[in-house]
């Protein structure tokens, strides 16, 4: 057998690729057979990320003073980029995170069309003008770019995230430093060359890879970077939160423990599609992935029968496959991690109602698979109800009112999703209106957001602070300056 070639990629820092100081590599592993080695890239060093700043910084102000248009024509050829190379990079996204093919091409198409909406978007984000008591003067806002942002992105959508950050950073006149997560750093390579291929200036974009304890430094601390933007779990949020100096700007979506109620009206097949859409699709690592299901007692038996049985009927495997609907885990820590809380469920007497193993046989040896599993007689207090698993496990919770469910879908520290299942308009509005959640749904699954939309979380699944997506997008990457011009 022919031993294939593993391909070695650099760092972007002021226009060259370049190697890490560190003159160390990596490893991203395909996490549907781990004998499969994607690429290698480099580990990078804190002097790297300095170099990088650096790189944003001699270049900001050049491009903060490019027209709009021009920025723009870069974002929309960029996308024409992405959408040309499609098939290539879904298959890579697909080898690199796990995820099946169908998501990954979408992701990709998704990230195109954030590029050409803000490219659009940011044309007509102004300041505004005020009236004033003097006819001698005149009194208006100015929207104007930060300076340095840093980027750092997670695994789970590597790509749609990265964009959704980047565009709008890049169309307010900023400069970037985009460090991606080390399991998909492929993935983000390909997105800063559509950049690059689309003719960015040197400096603008620079691009990072390496362990975040090793790198990230220079991103957060540098009086150069003016503003972080993170997305991952609410451990990190917290630790580049304290990292930052009080005049660096955050922007921070974190993590989620996402409920669905399904109400005594509900369509029970309906509310079963949606859990198995939401907790299930992507292996269950969406920070938006549905996580407990409130379910009234009265459909509670036929809702987890039927819940069961649809379950039992997914695919699972290598995502490159056709028909899979259900491809492994990210990484072996992810793995181990869905195991754990599948034992501490059973251990603190929920009932493991289907699934949860490890999957093995010749398909799964070398991947990271577990069996999406399916929990009732969980109690709102226990492990598996109130912490972020980030995998395929359901856990089923059993009330008696929609008061008690709303209580319940409350009584997490997190606010990121929710969802309903009723026919009922003023159950439904009771619930858009009680619930403590960022992003409120309607017979809808908790996952998924557009484009055009805000998109953020309450209390620790987000600082609160600056919202991503949508025109409001933009804002977190502008300062606003007052003017009072008298003539």
């Amino acid at each position: 057998m022919l031993k294939t070639t593993v391909q070695t990629f650099n760092n972007l820092i002021n226009g060259e690729w370049v190697e890490s100081g560190s003159g160390k590599t990596f490893q991203s592993i395909n996490p549907a057979d781990t004998n499969d080695i994607v690429a290698e890239f480099q580990a990078s060093t804190e002097e790297d990320a300095f170099n990088a700043v650096r790189a944003a910084e001699q270049a900001f102000a050049d491009w903060a003073k490019l027209t709009p248009s021009n920025r723009a024509k870069i974002l929309n050829k960029a996308a024409d980029i992405l959408e040309s190379r499609v098939d290539q990079y879904a298959e890579e996204l697909t080898r690199e995170e796990g995820k099946i093919i169908g998501a990954s091409r979408m992701e990709i198409v998704r990230s195109a069309a954030t590029f050409r909406f803000y490219a659009v978007e940011a044309l007509t984000f102004t300041g505004e003008t005020f009236p004033s008591d003097d006819p001698t003067a005149q009194i208006y806002t100015v929207r104007e770019p930060l300076g340095v942002i840093s980027v750092i992105t997670p695994w789970n959508f590597p790509i749609s995230i990265a964009a959704r950050k980047i565009a709008p950073a890049l169309m307010t006149g900023n400069t970037v430093v985009f460090k991606p997560s080390s399991d998909t750093p492929l993935i983000g390579l390909r997105l800063i060359e559509a950049l690059v291929d689309a003719g960015i200036p040197k400096g603008v974009i620079n691009f990072v890879t390496g362990s975040a304890s090793q790198v990230v430094g220079p991103l957060l601390t540098d009086p150069a970077v003016k503003a972080v933007t993170f997305t991952g779990s609410t451990g990190a949020g917290e630790s580049i939160q304290k990292a930052v100096a009080l005049t660096t700007r955050t922007q921070m979506e974190l993590g989620g423990k996402n409920p669905l109620i399904v109400m005594d009206d509900a369509d029970v097949d309906k509310a079963v599609e949606l859990t198995i859409k939401g907790g299930f699709e992507l292996t269950g690592q969406a920070c938006t992935g549905t996580s407990r299901v409130i379910v009234m007692k009265s459909v509670h038996d036929q809702y987890v029968s039927k819940l069961v049985e649809k379950t039992k009927e997914l695919k699972i495997g290598n995502g490159m496959e056709k028909g899979v609907e259900i491809g492994p885990l990210a990484n072996a820590k992810q793995m181990k991690n869905v195991l754990h809380y599948v034992e501490v469920g059973q251990q603190e007497g929920a009932t493991l109602v289907y699934g949860g193993e490890r999957l093995t046989g010749p398909e799964f040896d070398n991947g990271y698979y577990v069996r999406p599993a399916v929990f009732s007689g969980v109690t709102p207090k226990m492990t598996i109800a109130q912490e972020e698993i980030f995998g395929p496990v359901v856990a089923v919770i059993a009330v008696d009112s929609f008061e008690e469910a709303l209580a319940i879908a409350n009584d997490v520290e997190y606010g990121l999703s929710a969802s309903i299942v009723t026919n009922s308009i003023a159950t439904a509005q009771k619930f858009a209106a009680g619930i403590h959640s960022g992003t409120v749904k309607i017979n809808r699954t908790t996952t998924g957001n557009l484009i055009n939309a805000p998109f953020g979380g309450l209390k620790r699944s987000s600082t609160s602070t600056f919202r991503e997506s949508g025109r409001v997008g933009l804002e977190f990457f502008t300062q606003t300056k007052t003017v009072y011009f008298g003539y």
